[in-house]
């Protein structure tokens, strides 16, 4: 990435430019402020770093300059030391973050990399606004390399007849994993039918699922098509399959492997031409050593298993997320989208949402409406949810009272990574939370391949 400096004295220059060519930056220097205009046009740089007193153009002018060319770029402002009234303009103009003189260089290369992430995790949104029109449509919002991973297997075996469980926690959007399956493959102009088998009393569920015969039981008074009927050629979903008792799961696995099944009170075969995936938030296997479920099943159903990650575990989606539902509750209340200001998306990156994705959805619904100005600020989230997010950024790593060697640690958790991401250092960096560059530094400060 490349970076523009401009500062007028010539010593800042050196400084900061040494300090980030060694982050393996690209940098470039300008003396005054016009010539960080004129090299803002001609270099392109991916971020700019501006002194407030420069000659023949003051670092405010360069900015508003700026920002009427690109306004996405990151500008972060360097200013004298007391000078609140000039940095809270900067911040209005639209710099990204400001810095005091004199500074810490550690601390400002801290505001670099953050400021350099948010706008990538913006990228990002308007890139997949543009160009994953089916994801949206399918209910399936990720750039993650987690749910990248999902996304590729659901490609290879969509068009397929293979039984696939979905495996995940209520709330990280497995209804819609069997959606994309069933709109990605040959079925997909037949009927998707869904049964949540947790919310359907026992009494009840195996007559709705296989419909029943006129005079099947009291009050049968006409035959009645059950889910399997309604599905025939297209795919069936069963959600929450690790509710289902026993005797069903026998009825199931019939279905699964003859490709036929009975109606209650019938004794005609039915032939079943229906693709079953399935569904858990609990853990088969655990179930089957229990005698809770059955082995057979479990196999039949997770021909192709899908693990899908919770919220905590892919949290750079959250801003694609947050974007997606912002816009779709803008429409819904017929709301102009409101701006999510920086220090409330980083709580939100901050806070592990048990809930998962449905949580986050009822919060930004919430957020949308009661929200009386034009942007979303801090004050207006749940307090258990800004305590929940304070806690899991301070508790994130507990210093010993004996102390720590902190190369001995980055050098491990850089391993750590390579090793996480089979050496693919675009993978590794994202793990980190670092620049591709500044990975690799690390790798060369360490002496790793």
């Amino acid at each position: 990435m490349k970076i523009l400096i401009a500062d007028d004295e010539k010593n800042m220059r050196w400084i900061l430019g040494k300090n980030l060519i060694e982050e393996n930056f690209t940098v470039i220097e300008a003396s005054d402020g016009e010539e960080a205009f004129n090299m803002f046009l001609d270099e392109e740089p991916d971020m700019v770093i501006l002194d407030y007193r420069m000659p023949k153009l003051d670092g405010m002018e360069v900015l508003k300059r700026i920002k009427t060319i690109n306004s996405k770029l990151p500008v972060i402002m360097i200013t004298a030391h007391g000078s609140t009234d000039a940095a809270v303009e900067a911040m209005k103009l639209g710099a990204v973050d400001y810095v005091s003189k004199p500074f810490d260089i550690d601390e400002l290369k801290l505001t670099i990399f953050k400021a350099l992430n948010v706008v990538k995790l913006y990228k990002e949104i308007d890139y997949l606004k543009e160009t994953a029109g089916q994801k949206f449509n399918d209910k399936i919002i990720g750039n993650s390399r987690r749910m990248q991973e999902v996304f590729e297997m659901v490609n290879k075996v969509a068009d397929t007849n293979a039984s696939v469980l979905i495996i995940g926690e209520s709330g990280t959007g497995k209804e819609g994993i069997a959606v994309s399956l069933h709109n990605k493959s040959g079925r997909k102009d037949k009927p998707f039918i869904t049964v949540n088998c947790g919310a359907i009393p026992e009494t009840l569920i195996e007559s709705e699922l296989f419909g029943y015969e006129k005079g099947a039981f009291t009050g049968a008074n006409s035959r009645k098509l059950g889910r399997f009927d309604r599905a025939q050629g297209g795919t069936l979903f069963l959600d929450e399959i690790g509710e289902i008792s026993l005797p069903l799961q026998v009825k199931i696995l019939r279905v699964l492997q003859e490709k036929e099944f009975e109606r209650v009170g019938g004794t005609e075969v039915i032939k079943a031409d229906v693709r079953i995936v399935a569904a858990t938030n609990r853990n088969l296997d655990k179930m089957v050593e229990k005698e809770e479920f059955r082995e057979d099943l479990l196999y039949r159903l997770k021909v192709i298993p899908i693990k899908l990650p919770p919220l905590r575990e892919r949290k750079e989606d959250i801003p694609l997320l947050v974007d997606f539902f912002m816009d779709k509750y803008s429409r819904e209340i017929n709301k102009s989208k409101l701006y999510m200001e920086r220090d409330t998306l980083e709580l939100l990156m901050n806070y592990d949402f048990p809930g998962n994705i449905r949580e986050l959805e009822n919060l930004i619904e919430r957020l949308m409406i009661l929200s009386s100005g034009d942007s979303i600020s801090p004050s207006l989230l749940p307090k258990e949810l800004v305590k929940g997010a304070y806690a899991a950024k301070k508790d994130m790593f507990m210093l010993p009272e004996e102390g720590i060697n902190l190369e001995q640690i980055e050098e491990s958790f850089v391993k750590q990574a390579l090793e996480l991401s089979k050496g693919n250092q675009t993978h590794a960096a994202k793990l980190l939370g670092l620049s591709r560059h500044a990975l690799i530094y690390r790798l060369e400060k360490y002496k790793l391949k």
